[in-house]
């Protein structure tokens, strides 16, 4: 059985740039070892997969999963599965309503960007500090816990050159670590560290941005957030926090187009 692949890279307007998403549609669900083995064989940060959805409530149902684990959330991944099905399978609406393990997600077209419709994870300060400077090699000003643990710079710089113990990240008692920092020429910067998810440095990361933006809408006085991601890849992202809900978007440019045989 031959199964429709395509690689988006999201979260950007040129190739090689943002973060690269496999999506993989299907008219029903194989066996979750099968995807997750096609997951693994794509070694891919995140593979999305989705099937049409059975109720009125959503038109599809996603799930996502990295090289060794399915995720509750993930942004790119979702952005990459809007786009490919209006870019190639022919999806007319603005809007497209995704069923997924985190609840209804939405993302709708607004002009040439796609724009996620996400549930807010503001963080609460902790502190952690002593481990996530290990962890870092570099003090942060704060560390915020939610989802993932939230390390805080005053500089882009320091967010830029930091080269961290991947080893000490992965005992850090929190799913991923993400660190931040005032942007030079937009209004915040981050990257962001999940070994345990078997993605070492995520090039760009739309569910950290639920965290991130409640914590930089609060400090900054203002809902609307242009922000970077700083990875070797880089990634830009175009924010919003509405409520409990943060709205994140982004280009995307396919990269690749084939088939996967399962048997």
């Amino acid at each position: 059985m031959d199964l429709k692949l395509y690689q988006v890279d999201a979260f950007t307007s040129r190739l090689f740039g943002g973060n690269p998403a496999a999506v993989v549609p299907l008219e029903d669900w194989l066996p979750d070892e099968t995807l997750q083995a096609i997951a693994m064989e794509n070694n891919l940060a995140e593979t999305a997969f989705f099937i049409p959805h059975k109720g009125p409530e959503a038109d599809y149902h996603l799930r996502w999963f990295t090289p060794t684990l399915e995720m509750d959330l993930c942004g790119h991944a979702t952005l990459a599965a809007a786009h490919t099905l209006k870019r190639h399978l022919g999806y007319k609406p603005d809007s497209v309503r995704f069923m997924s393990r985190s609840g209804l997600l939405a993302v709708r077209a607004e002009g040439d960007r796609l724009v996620l419709d996400f549930p807010a994870r503001p963080g609460r300060r902790t502190d952690s500090i002593a481990d996530v400077s290990a962890a870092l090699g570099r003090t942060p000003s704060e560390v915020w816990s939610a989802r993932d643990l939230m390390a805080v710079f005053e500089r882009e710089e320091d967010v830029r050159e930091l080269i961290p113990d991947m080893a000490a990240i992965e005992k850090l008692d929190a799913f991923a670590l993400i660190v931040t920092a005032p942007g030079a020429h937009c209004d915040f910067v981050s990257r962001f560290f999940a070994p345990r998810a078997g993605v070492p440095e995520d090039p760009v990361t739309g569910s950290a941005h639920c965290t991130l933006i409640p914590y930089w809408a609060n400090r900054l006085g203002k809902s609307e957030l242009h922000a970077r991601q700083v990875s070797p890849r880089g990634g830009e992202l175009f924010c919003r926090l509405a409520g409990d809900r943060v709205q994140i978007g982004g280009r995307c440019v396919t990269y690749l187009e084939g088939a996967i045989r399962t048997a």
